[in-house]
């Protein structure tokens, strides 16, 4: 009894040795978490770009695979490359905007040569954080994570009526893609409001198994072709999708490199004082950002979209208090497992698109509340609400009137075509010239 006491506080220190079993149930919890907000990503990148059933097994693929390898650099940093502490890397959604615009505009070897780029450029920002974090208050953080939340609802929205292929065949919004998104959405609130442990963490996950076995009694919905013509083992193919650099695609991604370093500072933040009740060194917070930023890199050569900290690992760390490395070495290991298995990805790509539909707006509905809290970290006086309104009011109504921009030249209609540019360009130069107001909320 006491040995095994013994081993259960070592799952509460960063360096302790927990035996294999009891850091085993800690690391599925993880696992369970993150995966589909990893997979996802890339799942909807290779449908909105049309790309072929097997390409989208190969981002599935590089998608674990670089969450992996990230996880794994962030707990054991090599050079100053990652901050040494626990924490769940995974592919981004706060990127989609962005990397959904760079692909529809140039095709995919686009959005890696310019995240090649960006991840290097992001290297110094890593370094130099200490000195520019100021420029980035929660009045900025939080107006662009808003603008990225508002941004993807049409993507949610558009996979729950079916999709592409269903717009293309006239059968998008039909009843049985309206049932498969609604019960989706429906379980995965039950499980993430009213469920405890497991259940709770995993809403998103148990949404996506009940969508799913709905679709399999519907019939004609899900097809497991590709599974079966997938291999058990593969390795990435170095520049499968080849690299193609554009001024305006590298000048949008690196500006995106720069949001995600504010929010990786957050996540950071908040696992070091969640897990250890202290606030994150400067040494931590640049590792993490330079971790990021190489493993960005690696990404862009094997097929894996950029990553960052997952929120909801980090509430899992903060709620159970386990930071022992042992289970992040068995969550980055799994990962990686995964990843160099095709048939796992090749499975992933069978999830209907209104099941996926269902259970991303939960996420997406997440990022925007989270954009509402950061701004709320500053007092919302007569100066503050008037930048965010600009900022948001400018973004998005060029969002949705693009053809403001018809005379301008094609690099400016490409950054400024984006609600999340404009807002981010918007809101950091007027927090920057317009003077300082200290008077409290109004």
């Amino acid at each position: 009894m006491q040995k095994e006491k013994t081993s259960n506080g070592e799952l509460f220190r960063l360096n302790g040795k927990p035996s294999w079993g009891q850091a085993f149930p800690q690391a599925l919890q993880h696992v369970l978490a993150m995966l589909v907000g990893n997979i996802t990503p890339p799942m909807l990148i290779a449908s909105t770009l049309s790309l072929s059933a097997a390409d989208q097994i190969i981002l599935t693929q590089a998608a674990m695979i670089i969450g992996g390898i990230t996880t794994l650099l962030q707990l054991y940093p090599v050079m100053g490359f990652g901050m040494g502490l626990p924490n769940v890397m995974g592919v981004a959604f706060a990127y989609m905007p962005i990397l959904t615009m760079i692909g529809t505009q140039y095709g995919i070897s686009a959005i890696f040569g310019s995240q090649l780029v960006a991840g290097f450029i992001s290297i110094f920002i890593g370094m130099f954080m200490g000195k520019i974090r100021r420029f980035f208050p929660p009045i900025v953080s939080g107006t662009v994570v808003l603008s990225i939340g508002l941004s993807l609802y049409q993507t949610a929205i558009t996979y729950m009526g079916g999709g592409s292929a269903a717009q293309a065949d006239g059968s998008f919004g039909s009843g049985k893609f309206w049932i498969l998104a609604l019960v989706t959405l429906a379980v995965t609130l039950a499980c993430s409001l009213f469920g405890k442990g497991y259940v709770r963490v995993s809403g998103m996950l148990i949404g996506i198994l009940v969508g799913y076995v709905i679709a399999l009694v519907m019939g004609g919905i899900v097809d497991f072709s590709d599974v079966s013509q997938a291999g058990w083992v593969s390795v990435p193919v170095p520049f499968h999708f080849g690299l193609a650099f554009h001024p305006d695609a590298i000048i949008m991604m690196v500006l995106m490199y720069v949001v995600q370093a504010v929010q990786t500072i957050g996540d950071v933040s908040s696992t070091a004082m969640g897990g250890f009740n202290r606030e994150a060194t400067d040494k931590e917070l640049g590792g993490a950002i330079k971790g990021q930023s190489v493993c960005g890199m690696i990404g862009a050569v094997i097929g894996g979209l950029p990553t960052d900290p997952y929120s909801q690992n980090v509430g899992l760390i903060c709620t159970t208090k386990v930071v022992a490395k042992r289970v992040f070495l068995i969550v980055g290991l799994v990962m990686l497992a995964a990843g160099f298995c095709p048939k796992f990805g090749a499975l992933m790509t069978t999830i209907p698109q209104p099941v996926l539909g269902g259970a991303t707006v939960t996420v997406f509905a997440a990022i925007t509340m989270s954009g509402i809290q950061l701004l709320n970290e500053q007092p919302m006086n007569y100066r503050n609400k008037l930048i965010v309104g600009i900022a948001l009011a400018i973004g998005i109504g060029i969002d949705t009137v693009p053809d403001i921009l018809q005379f301008c030249p094609q690099l400016v209609q490409n950054i400024f075509g984006s609600s999340l540019m404009v807002s981010f360009l918007i809101v950091f130069v007027l927090n920057i010239i317009v003077p300082e107001d200290d008077s409290p909320a109004t």
